[in-house]
C-alpha cells in the first residue's frame, strides 16, 4: 500500500473507530428495552433530531450518486432533483413533524411507523400493520443494498481491492455497529456524521473550484458541452460499443443536447413527495423529546439540506471540468467525489473527506436495517406470531432479521455495475407512494378510514412496481418517475374507498381532534 493510500486508510480507520465507540457507549442503554432500542425513549434534542434525520435520509447517494448524475448528464437532472428534495424536506418538517409526533403519542404511544398506522385506525386484526411492515422489509432491503454498493465502490476505488470483497467488509462493519447500539447510537453517530458530510462536501467544493480556475472557468467549461449547463436541456455522452464514453484527441464526445421539458421537470421534482413517506425521517419526528423543539429542528435541517445539495451538484460539474476523461461510464461517474478528493487534497485530509462518504453510508444503512428489523420484530413477530413475546425475545428476533436483511442486501449489491442513484430512486419511490399519502391523510383528514388506508398503501406500493417494470420501459408519457403516478393513485384510492366505507368511530375522531388542537397550540 503506497504512502498516500496508507494515510487515507489510517484516517478512515480512526473515523470508523470513533463511530464504533459511539455504538458501544450507547449499547447498555439501548438494550434496556425495545422502546430504547427502536426509538431511543423519545429523548432526542432538536439538533440530534434534525441532523440525524437528514444524514440518515441522504445516504451515500448525496456524495456519490448525485454528483455522478451531474458529471454525466449535466445540471438539469441533478438540480431539479435537488430542488424537489429541498422543497420536500421543508414541507415535511413544516406540516408533518409536529402533528405526527403528537399523534404517535396519543395513538397508543406508538414506537414504530406500522404501530402508528395500526393504532391510528384502532385495528384489531393488524392488517395495516402487517402490510406496512412487509413493504418496509422489501424497500429497506433494496435501500440497504444501495449503501453496500456505495461502500464497495468507495473502497475499491481508493485501495484497488476487488469490489465484492470491499462491499462485504463494509457491510459487516455496518451490521455490527447497528446490531450493538440501536436507535440511540444511530442517532448520535448520525449527528456527528452529518457534520462530517457537510464539511467534506464544502471542502471538496472549495478546493475543486480553485483548482479549476474559479467559478467563471467552471461555468465556461460546462457551457461548452451541449445541454450540460442548462435547466431545460440535458447532455448526451456518446458511448462506444463497450458502453464507455468516446474520447477523441483527449476530448470526451457529446451528441446533440436532449430536451428537458416541463413534464420531465415535474417528474424529477416529484422526488420531494417521497419525504412524506420516509420511515427514517418520520421516526425522528416521533422520537424528539418535545414537539415544541421541532421548529428549531426544521431550520437546522433545511439549512443543512440546501448547502449539501448545492455542493453535491456543483462537485459533479467541477469534476467534468477538472477530469473530463478520467471517468468513462455512468457507473464510474459516481466516483467523481472520490477522484477529486484523492487528487486535490493532502492524503490524510482526503481520508477524512472519504470518511464523509462512509459517514453518509453508515448513517443511512444503520437506519434502514434497524427500521426493517423492528418492523418485523415488533409488528409481525410480537403482534401476530408470538403475542406473549418478552422484550428480550423481540430484540433477539430483530437482530436475527437484521442479519437476514443484510445478507439479502449483500447479494443484491454483488453486481459492481450497479448504479447507486437508480437503486435509491426505486426504493425512494416505494416508500413515498406506499406511506406518503396515508401519512398525510391520517394526519389531516378525519374522514380517512381503515379500508381507505389499506387500499391506499396497497395501490401505491404495487403501482411503483407496475410503473417501473411494465409501463416506464414504453417511454413517452410513461417515462415519468414512478413515484409521481403511484403517489397520485394512492391518494385517489384512499379518498374514494374512505368515502365508500363507514365513517371512523367516535373514538378515532375524538383522538384526531385532540391532535388537531395540540397542533394549534
Amino acid at each position: 500500500m503506497k504512502g498516500d493510500t496508507l494515510q487515507i486508510f489510517v484516517s478512515m480507520i480512526v473515523y470508523m473507530a470513533v463511530v464504533m465507540g459511539i455504538g458501544l457507549y450507547f449499547a447498555k442503554r439501548a438494550n434496556e428495552s425495545s422502546d430504547n432500542y427502536f426509538l431511543g425513549g423519545r429523548s432526542l434534542g432538536p439538533w440530534v433530531t434534525a441532523m440525524s434525520a437528514e444524514a440518515s435520509d441522504m445516504s451515500g447517494w448525496l456524495l456519490m450518486g448525485l454528483p455522478g448524475v451531474a458529471y454525466w448528464f449535466g445540471l438539469s437532472d441533478a438540480i431539479w432533483t435537488a430542488i424537489g428534495l429541498a422543497v420536500g424536506t421543508y414541507l415535511n418538517w413544516f406540516f408533518v413533524a409536529k402533528r405526527l409526533h403528537n399523534y404517535s403519542v396519543v395513538a397508543g404511544d406508538s414506537i414504530t411507523l406500522p404501530d402508528f398506522y395500526s393504532n391510528r385506525f384502532k385495528e384489531k386484526n393488524k392488517i395495516i400493520m402487517t402490510i406496512s411492515a412487509v413493504f418496509i422489509l422489501v424497500f429497506f432491503t433494496v435501500y440497504a443494498s444501495s449503501c453496500f454498493v456505495t461502500v464497495g465502490k468507495l473502497f475499491s476505488t481508493l485501495f484497488g481491492f476487488k469490489y465484492q470483497y470491499m462491499m462485504i467488509a463494509g457491510a459487516a462493519f455496518v451490521i455490527f455497529y447497528t446490531f450493538v447500539g440501536g436507535f440511540l447510537a444511530e442517532s448520535a453517530s448520525d449527528t456527528m456524521q452529518a457534520f462530517v458530510m457537510i464539511v467534506a462536501l464544502v471542502t471538496t467544493l472549495a478546493v475543486g473550484t480553485a483548482a479549476a480556475g474559479g467559478i467563471t472557468a467552471v461555468i465556461a467549461n460546462a457551457r461548452s458541452i451541449p445541454g450540460f449547463f442548462e435547466f431545460f436541456g440535458i447532455a448526451s455522452p456518446i458511448l462506444g460499443a463497450d458502453g464507455t464514453q468516446t474520447v477523441i484527441n483527449g476530448v470526451p464526445q457529446f451528441g446533440v443536447a436532449g430536451r428537458y421539458g416541463i413534464y420531465t421537470v415535474l417528474s424529477t421534482m416529484a422526488w420531494g413527495l417521497g419525504y412524506f413517506g420516509m420511515p427514517q425521517v418520520l421516526l425522528r419526528f416521533m422520537a424528539i423529546r418535545n414537539s415544541g423543539e421541532l421548529k428549531q429542528s426544521r431550520r437546522i435541517a433545511t439549512v443543512w439540506v440546501l448547502i449539501s445539495l448545492v455542493a453535491a451538484v456543483s462537485i459533479g460539474i467541477i469534476g467534468r471540468a477538472l477530469f473530463p476523461t478520467a471517468i468513462s461510464t455512468y457507473s464510474e461517474a459516481e466516483s467523481v467525489f472520490v477522484v477529486l478528493s484523492q487528487n486535490l487534497l493532502p492524503a490524510f485530509l482526503a481520508g477524512f473527506v472519504m470518511a464523509g462518504i462512509l459517514a453518509a453510508t453508515i448513517s443511512s444503512s444503520d437506519s434502514y436495517l434497524l427500521i426493517a428489523a423492528s418492523a418485523f420484530a415488533k409488528n409481525i413477530y410480537q403482534h401476530l406470531i408470538n403475542k406473549d413475546a418478552t422484550d428480550k425475545q423481540v430484540m433477539n428476533v430483530s437482530r436475527i432479521v437484521l442479519l437476514a436483511i443484510s445478507i439479502i442486501g449483500i447479494v443484491i449489491a454483488l453486481d459492481e455495475s450497479s448504479i447507486i442513484f437508480t437503486i435509491v430512486s426505486f426504493a425512494w419511490a416505494g416508500f413515498g407512494a406506499t406511506f406518503g399519502p396515508i401519512t398525510l391523510f391520517s394526519l389531516f383528514w378525519k374522514r380517512t378510514t381503515r379500508e381507505g388506508a389499506i387500499a391506499g398503501m396497497l395501490s401505491g406500493g404495487i403501482m411503483v412496481f407496475i410503473w417501473k417494470l411494465l409501463l416506464k420501459p414504453m417511454g413517452g408519457i410513461f417515462g415519468v418517475y414512478e413515484l409521481l403516478p403511484a403517489f397520485i393513485i394512492s391518494c385517489i384510492f384512499i379518498y374514494m374507498v374512505s368515502k365508500m366505507s363507514a365513517e371512523p368511530s367516535a373514538e378515532i375522531q375524538n383522538e384526531f381532534e385532540i391532535v388537531r388542537k395540540k397542533a394549534l397550540e
